[in-house]
């Protein structure tokens, strides 16, 4: 059935209305509003009726999923979706709009940062995972395999896994990332099922053309190292040149209307009446 455009275009941005805003120190970047359909119908149709964990979710993917599903735009999608993030706003507005929006059944999310061991019990508790870490420009990409270590804890053998990072030819770090990530996912017991190049844009000021590829894993056995916490070699550089990894979490903070726009982010001048 073909998708309505239209439709999946107005249940997106109810939930792009629903995002905090980026923090860049953290190289939370949004990716663009038409990609965000585009990949949220994507992987809707491949990870149809599994249960996956999001490490980490700015971009809300997940959320998108859940609400195409729930205001019927589309019949397919996982059945339960998990966010472990670190933004205390990310997951408060996931599990706000999921409340109103009469969602929780589908999506919820928690508190997790990834310098952390996961709980025993998530380990390989789901069908799948996906991630948009870091893309480790400065750190060889240690920071997309510390989140794509996470991931495939996460999963279980048969799983699959979902990558989102840079690729562009005209940068060449970003093909080193992507040569690390495979190198990484095959060592660990996943292989590449698939790969969609160039595939996303973002609102990205000082490269407005550089784009990202997903690629999608199968895992096909237990191999991943301990789930320990990350030593201090692998937080250095995590989130670009000399920013490591050393926030524990980002906590909202509370306001009285948070419907309203901020006051500190306007001023009002007053009506100059004529004599």
């Amino acid at each position: 059935m073909a998708l309505d455009l239209r439709a999946a275009l107005n249940a997106v941005s109810d939930v792009v209305q629903n995002r905090p805003s980026p923090l860049r120190e953290f190289d939370q970047i949004y990716m663009k509003v038409g990609d965000v359909v585009v990949h949220s119908e994507l992987m809707a149709r491949k990870l149809d009726g599994q249960r996956i964990a999001f490490v980490g979710d700015g971009d809300a993917i997940g959320l998108c999923m859940a609400h195409l599903q729930n205001e019927g735009v589309i019949s397919y999608g996982p059945r339960q979706i998990t966010i472990f993030d670190f933004d205390g706003r990310v997951v408060e507005s996931v599990n706000d709009f999921a409340r109103k929006s009469e969602c929780e059944q589908l999506i919820n999310a928690r508190l997790y940062n990834v310098f952390d061991p996961l709980p025993a019990e998530d380990i390989s508790g789901y069908d799948g995972f996906h991630i948009n870490p870091p893309w480790g420009q400065y750190n060889g990409g240690e920071s997309v395999v510390a989140f794509l270590e996470r991931g495939i804890h996460l999963t279980k053998v048969g799983g699959t896994g979902v990558v989102v990072i840079g690729d562009d030819p005209g940068r060449p770090w970003t093909g080193k990332v992507i040569q690390r990530t495979q190198t990484a996912a095959l060592e660990q017991g996943l292989i590449v099922s698939e790969m969609i190049p160039e595939l996303h844009s973002y609102h990205l000021d000082d490269a407005p053309d550089l784009k990202s590829c997903a690629i999608i894993f199968r895992k096909i056995e237990d191999r991943a190292p301990a789930n320990a916490p990350l030593s201090e070699e692998r937080v250095a550089g995590f989130y670009g040149r000399g920013k490591a990894l050393g926030t524990q979490y980002v906590r909202p903070v509370p306001r009285l209307n948070p419907d309203k726009a901020a006051s500190h982010t306007y001023r009002l001048e007053p009506l100059e009446k004529k004599p």
